[in-house]
């Protein structure tokens, strides 16, 4: 099965580094490499939230707003760490006014809901994202 999803970045709104904890960075991209077209789709039930991650980043959709990006993380720095347990440093691009408050709660849902992936067969998918006339910086 081959799933097609388009989604449609509004212009940043703000942007900052933070590090997400090596655990879940690695197991993000050994559920990635698994992917069959280099995309990875993940539901995070609780937030009514989509993930869709690839190897340049990990975008997040609110299931409410159809097919607007409201964060998405970039700029994996993952070279820099002198062992695989280290933080990878990245930083989060703010799309929504309420992007601060998602964030809270969603590096921790979003373990989960990785983790619930674990053991499933991937699925074919393909993503793309239209930048509505903007470029990112």
């Amino acid at each position: 099965m081959i799933v097609e999803e388009t989604f449609y970045r509004p212009a940043e709104l703000d942007r900052e580094t933070r590090t997400l904890p090596a655990d879940l960075y690695n197991l993000a991209h050994v559920l990635l490499a698994r992917a069959a077209n280099g995309c990875l789709f993940v539901p995070i039930r609780s937030m009514q939230i989509l993930a869709v991650l690839d190897a340049e980043e990990f975008i997040f959709v609110d299931r409410e707003k159809g097919r607007m990006i409201d964060l998405a993380w970039q700029r994996f720095r993952a070279g820099e760490r002198a062992a695989l347990d280290e933080p990878v440093a990245y930083e989060v691009v703010y799309y929504a006014a309420n992007g601060r408050e998602t964030m809270r709660r969603l590096q921790g849902e979003f373990r989960k809901a990785l983790q619930s992936l674990q053991g499933r067969e991937p699925v074919r998918a393909a993503a793309r994202i239209i930048p509505l006339g903007r470029t990112a910086p």
